[in-house]
């Protein structure tokens, strides 16, 4: 059943937001309060959280900074149009996408429905055999969608582990932001959007450099990102 958590005070939207989602398929909560939210998000009942920022006695960011210390699960932030600051810090703190508001509840059905895929694919696995990707030091592990580095395990979201992932495959080759944008989170590319930017930027610091300290993940500019490979026996920096 696909379990949707709705985190806003605006009880006008979240029954909006409820005759929008229910015909889609999916069973929807909605809790108004900040700290009522973070439990309901901790109770494990749920596969997506839609969190708006702006929630009384505790921010969105807030509660989203609590979740992370326990839960991976996918969250949705709503922000307030105009102000770039709130989705890049939101998505630096973990969630998988954002919407300003206000905005078309067809919107928000699409983006949901593209978070709802991604978090599908850790059971159905659709993805290309074998179920390990190994490439120099990171493995990523297709079927439970986790990432080692040195046997080391890497806490990446869904967003970041499917990135990651086009990333690797495409290895010493420049992929268009655009692309990534289409393939990872599932929709065109906005002007001034810059959530591929800042998942790319979680990862980097996650993974850190090379032993040569040399970027893993380079940014070609006004062109997109490429993975470099590692250096083999004989190679020169």
């Amino acid at each position: 059943m696909k379990q949707i958590l709705i985190i806003d005070d605006d009880e006008e939207l979240c029954e909006l937001l409820v005759e929008f989602l229910q015909p889609e398929g999916f069973s929807v909560e909605t809790v108004h309060t900040s700290h009522s939210g973070l439990r309901r998000a901790l109770s494990g009942e749920h596969s997506l959280v839609v969190l708006d920022v702006m929630l009384p006695g505790m921010t969105g960011f807030e509660l989203l900074q609590k979740l992370r210390m326990f839960s991976q699960i996918p969250v949705l932030m709503l922000t307030a149009r105009g102000k770039d600051t709130d989705r890049i810090v939101g998505l630096e703190m973990g969630a998988d996408d954002y919407l300003p508001k206000p905005f078309n509840p067809r919107e928000l059905v699409a983006r949901i429905q593209a978070i709802w895929r991604r978090s599908q694919l850790r059971e159905k696995q659709p993805l290309e055999s074998p179920s390990l990707f190994e490439t120099d030091d990171i493995v990523l592990d297709l079927g439970s969608m986790s990432v080692r580095q040195n046997n080391n395990i890497i806490d990446v979201t869904a967003v970041e582990f499917f990135l990651l992932y086009e990333l690797l495959k495409n290895a010493g080759q420049v992929i268009k932001r655009e692309e990534l944008s289409q393939k990872v989170l599932g929709r065109k590319l906005e002007i001034f959007d810059r959530s591929i930017d800042v998942h790319v930027s979680s990862l980097r610091k996650k993974l850190g450099r090379y032993v040569d300290n040399r970027e893993r993940i380079k940014s070609i500019r006004g062109i997109g990102y490429l993975y470099t490979q590692p250096l083999r026996k004989g190679d020169h920096v």
